[in-house]
């Protein structure tokens, strides 16, 4: 979260690095689909709340390019 206020405060996000967040989200999104396939609420939780804020951090550096 800090990350993603601080690129939305700045307008900036020269300081993500879109190859590593493109990788990280694809990991976060990897655990989602396993914790669903085991229905683990847990798992599930915390990986969705982790996708959704990197997929904001996406859509601000795409945006302040």
């Amino acid at each position: 979260m800090p990350q993603m206020f601080k690129t939305w405060q700045t307008k900036s996000a020269k300081d993500v690095s879109l190859i590593a967040l493109i990788t990280f989200i694809s990991g976060v999104f990897l655990w989602l689909i396993y914790g669903i396939y085991l229905q683990s609420l847990p798992i599930i939780l915390a990986n969705s709340v982790t996708l959704f804020f990197n997929l904001i951090i996406l859509w601000l550096k795409i945006k302040y390019r």
